[in-house]
């Protein structure tokens, strides 16, 4: 239980990772765990492509072209509120301008924030990427099961040793990815994850979100 909670304590978003391999038994036991995440009638809806080595590359050098060819198309579902409420996009701002703090690039240097989003289409130069989709069919109560998986994989893979870090961009170009993978049409493209050993080195690494306290979100009746 401890480990656990170190876990959830501790797990944060990696973005720049050391250059060694995630051995495929690490990752085989990462998802079994992972699939054990709570699923209403035992549904276990959603998939996870992992990718290394040449298949990764292939990937990431199509995501990083339609990126700079502004190639994008409507994600398949919607990841955030429309219209984004006021004290929403105050977080969204707030966690965008401190990471980029973190890597010395001013607010108004487009540039620099540019290459650091392109840095998502290379799964961070992590040597695993993988690619999240759930069927099509699938009711809204499946996404909140997929993302328990999700959450799972974070933290069995934080049990391993390995970190990761989720990349909800790559839902903006899932033509490029459902054409690279040969994905059936009846999958959505929902996230990639960064899946490798971080380098304790990087600035960016060392970025913690901030986290709403609890008396924000929690209400304790009949204590």
């Amino acid at each position: 239980m401890t480990a656990l909670l170190d876990a959830l304590q501790n797990r944060r978003s990696t973005r720049r990772f050391l250059d060694k391999p995630v051995d495929k038994a690490t990752l085989e036991r990462i998802l079994t765990s992972a699939r054990r995440a709570p699923s209403g009638a035992n549904l276990q809806p959603g998939f996870a492509y992992l990718l290394a080595g040449e298949p990764l590359t292939q990937l990431s050098d199509r995501l990083c072209e339609a990126f700079e060819q502004s190639d994008t198309r409507p994600e398949e579902y919607d990841y955030f509120p429309q219209p984004m409420p006021s004290y929403l996009k105050a977080r969204q701002r707030e966690v965008g301008y401190a990471l980029y703090n973190s890597l010395g690039i001013a607010r108004r240097d487009i540039p620099g924030r540019l290459a650091q989003h392109r840095r998502n289409f290379h799964f961070f130069d992590a040597p695993v990427g993988l690619v999240i989709t759930i069927e099509r069919a699938m009711g809204k109560g499946c996404y909140m099961d997929l993302g328990m998986f999700i959450q799972s994989i974070f933290l069995a893979a934080k049990g391993e040793g390995v970190d990761s870090c989720g990349i909800g961009a790559l839902a903006s170009y899932p033509h490029i990815i459902r054409e690279q993978l040969a994905l059936p049409d009846n999958e959505v493209v929902v996230c990639g994850m960064a899946l490798g050993y971080g380098d304790p080195s990087a600035p960016e690494n060392q970025f913690e979100t901030p986290r709403a306290p609890l008396d924000e979100y929690a209400r304790f009746l009949g204590f």
